[in-house]
């Protein structure tokens, strides 16, 4: 994995980071690729946001992973700051090389770097092989998470 790149993802990266997410059943029905404006509208946003990383994996300049690190202060846990891991990402053709433990495992490390006390995720409970790899990793499913749709 010595050619791949962990970077801050650009502007000119949302059609892939998209494609990315639009890529699995669940994504298939929540994403439209076909229509990047309010993608772009977000990541503008986000690159306002001190507290917002998101990053690309790529690999002979191809975006091959993507995910998004929220950093979160907090008055809980003696005023802890934790980290939050959102919409990991891996290339169809790259799954299964170990390029999302890479990738985690930069999230992790920049964690605490950036002097969080934990690091926490949420991944959908159908997603049976997400939840495996990050069990793997050494995430515990430690609470119940609840959604609310506005």
């Amino acid at each position: 994995m010595s050619d791949l790149e962990i970077r801050p993802a650009t502007t000119e990266d949302v059609p892939a980071i998209v494609a990315m997410l639009a890529d699995d059943p669940l994504g298939a029905r929540r994403e439209s690729p076909d229509d990047l404006a309010p993608y772009l509208s977000a990541f503008t946003r986000l690159a306002e946001d001190p507290n917002q990383h998101l990053v690309v994996a790529t690999r002979d300049a191809r975006v091959v992973g993507t995910l998004q690190l929220t950093v979160i202060p907090g008055l809980s846990r003696r005023g802890a700051t934790r980290a939050m891991i959102e919409g990991v990402r891996i290339h169809a053709d790259e799954r299964g090389s170990g390029l999302g433990t890479r990738l985690v495992e930069w999230a992790v490390e920049e964690s605490r770097r950036l002097e969080c006390v934990l690091v926490q995720l949420t991944s959908d409970v159908t997603r049976t092989d997400a939840l495996r790899f990050y069990e793997r990793l050494g995430f515990e499913a430690s609470h119940v998470g609840f959604k609310l749709a506005l």
